[in-house]
């Protein structure tokens, strides 16, 4: 089993689908890895040799900015906005769209399920 940054890569998917199981590498960045480890990026996860590996953990490292580390800057950058009290900073506390988004009808993910109005029950009025 391939363990690439602390990930297990899943065994039966090619090398350039499995690396993008690792946070900070998509598929354009994986196959630039692959390039740059001179690595068949056809080649299933089973079928790497060792030494493939290690050229791949290799250039992953040299490159920086994936997994643990590229986590801690996001959520560090976010805390910073926070602190500073930006605009983005604000959406970020409160939960909503931070780019611009529409939220009057929409944005249902960030905010949350619907809170409905709830009906008061009508008083019943005595006759007399």
């Amino acid at each position: 089993m391939a363990r690439i940054a602390g990930v297990d890569l899943p065994r039966n998917k090619r090398a350039n689908t499995a690396l993008t199981y690792i946070y900070g590498i998509g598929t354009s960045r994986s196959a630039r890895i692959l390039d740059e480890a001179k690595v068949d990026p056809m080649k299933k996860v089973q079928d790497l040799a060792e030494d493939e590996v290690n050229r791949i953990r290799q250039v992953i490292e040299g490159e920086g900015g994936v997994e643990g580390d590229l986590r801690k800057d996001v959520s560090m950058n976010i805390k910073r906005l926070i602190e500073i009290g930006s605009y983005r900073g604000f959406r970020h506390r409160r939960n909503l769209p931070v780019r611009g988004q529409r939220t009057h009808t929409n944005a249902r993910t960030r905010k949350g399920p619907r809170k409905g109005t709830v009906a008061q029950k009508k008083k019943a009025t005595a006759k007399t």
